[in-house]
């Protein structure tokens, strides 16, 4: 009986110590739900350098901006190139504060500011699935930055000036709507629209005042539409039937189609979505305060 009550007791302290111990993995996270997750964030496709058919996940995918060319990271399971070696709070710590498993700070291209919205479940499920993907030797290529847009320290003082992002408050009479509470996290969190749809100031921060109204210097320099209600500039003359068809085919209501990144992202992963969450995303959508901007490349 004694040793029965010695093996209990020892049973327990494993347990108080896989809990408590800083880094251990406290939970494994559905490998399933965490593939859904990535798919509503757009599949991941920035860090799979398509152009050059290299490996899903493992970086190396030029990414155009004011301040130079950033190279997506390798974020497959393997532990010198990737993001294998990091535990549940590594990963927590990079998609809600930006911050490497060494401190350092990762370049707001990374869309962290958005990710930070995401719960503790939703991260690990997704941190789950990577995990699960097959681990690619690669290492990370150097960012082709000017100073001092590639100087990390000063990456602290725009989080300061620059995060949380502005956004706007969902009006009362839709706040308490489950449908449209889920689609402002899957468009703001989750598939973090607002990064390319929202014009930048001079620091790369998002323009307050003008949520969605669209950039002329997304992706690639890759023009971002205006997805406000606006009539006139925006999406006001869309129906329902129309946004879905766009995530779940990348046609226009004109017939016309999406080039780019976001063919891409509606191929590999808005796409996906189940019914349930494109129409909470087209609720939550038409909630968006109208702005009138007419972007152009001209």
């Amino acid at each position: 009986m004694l040793r029965c009550r010695v093996c209990l007791w020892a049973c327990a302290g494993v347990v108080l110590c896989l809990l408590f111990v800083p880094g251990t993995l406290r939970a494994q996270g559905d490998v399933t739900r965490g593939g859904y997750l990535v798919q509503a964030s757009g599949g991941c496709r920035c860090h799979t350098d398509t152009a050059q058919g290299a490996q899903p996940l493992a970086g190396g995918c030029g990414l155009k901006t004011p301040f130079g060319i950033f190279y997506s990271t390798n974020i497959t399971p393997d532990r010198e190139t990737g993001i294998g070696a990091w535990s549940d709070e590594d990963f927590l710590r990079a998609m809600r504060e930006g911050l490497a498993p060494d401190g350092s700070h990762y370049f707001p291209v990374f869309p962290y500011g958005s990710f930070s919205g995401m719960t503790t479940a939703d991260l690990l499920d997704i941190k789950a699935w990577l995990f699960a993907q097959p681990a690619v030797h690669q290492v990370n290529t150097p960012h082709a930055v000017w100073p001092p847009f590639g100087w990390r320290w000063t990456i602290g003082v725009w989080k300061r000036i620059s995060l949380p992002y502005p956004r706007p408050v969902l009006p009362p009479a839709q706040a308490g709507d489950p449908q449209v509470r889920r689609g402002a996290y899957l468009v703001n969190a989750v598939a973090h629209c607002a990064e390319c749809h929202t014009p930048r100031n001079l620091a790369g921060g998002l323009k307050a005042g003008w949520f969605m109204a669209g950039s002329a210097d997304g992706p690639e320099g890759e023009l971002a539409p205006n997805i406000t209600p606006d009539a006139a500039t925006g999406i006001g003359d869309w129906s329902a039937a129309d946004l879905r068809w766009l995530m779940q085919t990348g046609f226009l209501p004109d017939g016309d189609d999406v080039q780019g990144l976001m063919a891409e992202l509606i191929e590999h992963g808005y796409s996906k979505l189940t019914p349930e969450d494109m129409n909470a995303i087209v609720a939550y959508l038409q909630t968006i305060p109208p702005i009138e901007n007419r972007v152009s490349k001209d």
